[in-house]
């Protein structure tokens, strides 16, 4: 790391209280920014001034979490130990390197000290994930049955794609986890690594024992919304069960787990199951990355070997440059499928997909006024304005224009929805 002095570990002054706000903390980061050292690394984070913190909602935590303003962006601020704070900075890294949905490290704070010289917790700092969600924040109203099965779904995937790559949790759980929408869905980020480890591969005993810890942590998580919702006099419209939450989380992973790793064999007159393999992981969302193809006695045995999700993703980004979670892009391709079929049939699948994007995705983003594009990401916005055409076409038995789809979403809909860019 090069540059400014003060953001190098190995030339910050080592020891004793610092004379101000910038210059004796020693601040380790692959982002170098200055802004960094103008914030009160003096004071205890519990006694960070309102005028430098973001009132973002936080999850659950053992340490003391905040999130601060710096500069141009919000970061969020965790106390610890140093040796963790390292620990954890380099294993997000890694992930991040790995393309695995987590926070994106900014860097690691030591050598704090209060003006009376009395040592302070070192710091992890990390960016603000824009359009994220504590599990919390969704149920303002009392848990929803059906946004837990969405959030442990979601919850499931990630933890397969950690598994996949190596990553032993130790600390699984909805708390240690962000959410974002995801096209009537969610996408789930690790926010909380301190505990994890990176392997070339889980052996099944690590595995088994993340998945166990999964099914306590939830439950309990459950429970305390469930109790929270009684207490502030929420009326549930449907029951949720912690157990039977806990048992489709399990269930959930080991049913992707099994179809991404499961070795099949079948004869060779069959040669159309690998095909079909294949195409039964893209449609989930993955891609074969490396598989084990073995003949023996008029058999073939397939097996997956490096899969990687973000089938839909990639194939929209090919076609339009837009990036989007996989279900979102999973319904932006079908919709420009549908386009191509009705309006440009035969045309090459690029020109159609940039067609889609002059006449269906432009105009739509253009109606919605400016301050409003702010409450959800572009691909959302776009897929719900689809969905709330194909509602409106239902009823009226006719089909509805987009403009007109799109200003009646917006003014029935959007406009009531809290800004999730930067949730207060």
């Amino acid at each position: 790391m090069k540059g400014n002095p003060a953001l190098d570990p190995a030339r910050a002054p080592q020891g004793g209280p610092p004379g101000g706000r910038a210059g004796r903390v020693s601040i380790q980061t692959a982002f170098p920014d200055p802004v960094l050292l103008e914030l009160p690394w003096e004071l205890p984070l519990e006694q960070w001034p309102e005028d430098v913190l973001a009132a973002y909602p936080r999850g659950l935590s053992r340490h003391v979490v905040r999130f601060a303003h710096a500069g141009p962006k919000v970061v969020a601020i965790k106390e610890t130990t140093p040796h963790y704070a390292q620990h954890e900075y380099g294993i997000l890294r890694r992930l991040n390197r790995m393309g695995i949905p987590s926070v994106v490290p900014d860097s690691v704070v030591t050598g704090r000290f209060t003006p009376d010289g009395e040592e302070l917790p070192a710091a992890l700092v990390t960016d603000h994930l824009a359009f994220s969600l504590p599990y919390r924040a969704l149920f303002s109203a009392g848990p929803s049955a059906t946004t837990v099965e969405l959030l442990v779904d979601a919850l499931a995937s990630l933890i397969v794609q950690l598994h996949l790559s190596g990553f032993y949790w130790g600390d699984v759980s909805l708390s240690n986890t962000l959410f974002r929408r995801d096209a009537g869905a969610f996408a789930a980020y690790l926010v909380d690594a301190e505990t994890g480890e990176l392997h070339p591969q889980l052996t099944r005993g690590q595995r088994e024992y993340d998945i166990e810890l999964a099914r306590t942590n939830v439950a309990g998580e459950i429970m305390d919304l469930l109790a929270g919702a009684a207490e502030e006099g929420h009326e549930l419209s449907d029951p949720v069960d912690p157990f039977d939450v806990s048992d489709r989380l399990v269930a959930s992973y080991t049913t992707l787990w099994r179809e991404l790793t499961v070795e099949e064999s079948f004869s060779m007159d069959e040669r159309w199951r690998v095909v079909e393999r294949v195409r039964r992981l893209n449609q989930l969302g993955f891609d074969v990355e490396e598989a084990s193809l073995e003949t023996d006695d008029g058999k073939i045995r397939l097996r997956p070997q490096v899969v990687e999700p973000g089938h839909h993703t990639r194939r929209l980004q090919r076609l339009t440059g837009l990036s989007a979670h996989e279900n979102q892009a999973r319904r932006l391709l079908t919709d420009i499928a549908q386009f191509g079929q009705d309006l440009y049939p035969g045309l090459d699948e690029d020109l159609v997909a940039q067609l889609w994007m002059r006449e269906t995705f432009a105009p739509i983003m253009e109606a919605v006024p400016a301050p409003m594009r702010r409450k959800l990401e572009p691909a959302e916005i776009v897929h719900e304005v689809l969905e709330h055409r194909w509602f409106m076409s239902e009823r009226a038995r006719k089909d509805v224009p987009t403009r007109v789809a799109v200003q009646d979403y917006v003014a029935s809909q959007l406009a009531k929805r809290p800004d999730e860019r930067q949730v207060f």
